[in-house]
């Protein structure tokens, strides 16, 4: 990465000048992590080992928990460590390749759901043929059409946003490296810059979005002409943990970028962010496993196979 201006580190300014709250959010976000850890590798190596969930559903799954984890783990340590320690600065380098992660892991996460949305409609519209549509071969070219598209979206902005000189202050009005607080506090001409951002954000939502509103267009149309209840019923609740999912990613996107300028509501934005890195990562295992008996079942019989090897 090159630096234009000779600014080696830059100062995060962190969410709050309190101590006390300094504490709380210290405290918060560890227990969030722990937790968003755990859940996510938990689903990790239950979607690996055990025989039923070896579906495309949860290969989908999986790599959701991991961009999920990639996202945690690029953002909240560092935090952390910053509050911990009292040491606030960040190179530039480590600036920039936080900013490439996070908007990376983001970025796919919403193709992600697109795919996952096609998953569900292929299965529930076209099951006689759900495996011969969705098998090995399409399910990895779906996930690396995510992660391709989350690098296509990211790299047109980051490559502007490199370019960036900063002249006076070095100090960012945030907890990490984010475009908006960088924005700020460059004395470079920014409205290419805010225009690509924009224009990036409002493609991935449109794109994804469209693909999701199809696709549950379609499954719902079909659920409803089944003649019985309880099919019905079983099959909203296939979907049920996805769309739920799928709101809390696009409410907590549309809140930070659909606006007419990057540099408004920084103050609004930590909050939304610390709510995407701590919260959202946490929900997500929770929303998919207690809402699941075949994840619940699979847990469940790793546990008492762990039983069994440690008593012998």
């Amino acid at each position: 990465m090159r630096n234009n201006t000779g600014i080696t580190l830059f100062i995060l300014r962190g969410v709050t000048d309190d101590p006390r709250m300094q504490i709380l959010l210290c405290i918060f976000l560890f227990l969030t992590y722990i937790l968003s850890v755990t859940g996510n590798l938990t689903i990790i190596i239950l979607t690996l080992v055990n025989p039923l969930l070896k579906t495309p559903m949860y290969f989908f799954l999986r790599n959701f928990s991991f961009l999920e984890l990639l996202l945690t783990t690029v953002c909240i340590p560092r935090f952390l460590y910053t509050m911990s320690t009292g040491d606030d600065t960040v190179t530039y380098n480590a600036c920039f390749t936080q900013v490439f992660f996070v908007v990376l892991s983001a970025a796919s996460e919403f193709f992600l759901l697109a795919a996952m949305s096609y998953d569900r409609y292929v299965a529930i519209c076209k099951p006689l043929h759900y495996s011969a549509i969705i098998n090995n071969r399409v399910c990895y070219q779906l996930l690396l059409g995510s992660w391709v598209s989350g690098l296509m979206i990211l790299l047109p902005p980051f490559g502007v946003a490199l370019q960036l000189e900063f002249c006076d202050s070095h100090i960012i009005d945030h907890f990490l490296c984010e475009a908006t607080p960088l924005i700020d506090i460059t004395c470079s001409d920014t409205q290419l810059l805010e225009r690509m951002i924009l224009v990036s954000a409002v493609l991935t939502l449109i794109i994804t979005l469209v693909l999701v509103v199809l696709s549950y267009a379609y499954i719902i149309r079909t659920i409803l002409r089944f003649p019985s209840a309880e099919q019905r019923k079983k099959a909203f609740s296939t979907c049920s943990s996805h769309m739920i999912v799928v709101s809390v990613a696009y409410g907590s996107c549309i809140f930070i970028y659909i606006k007419p300028s990057v540099k408004e509501g920084v103050a609004l934005n930590k909050v939304v962010s610390v709510f995407g890195i701590s919260v959202a990562p946490v929900m997500n295992p929770c929303i998919y496993t207690l809402r699941n008996k075949q994840v619940i079942k699979a847990f469940r019989d790793t546990l008492k196979k762990i039983a069994l090897i440690s008593k012998l």
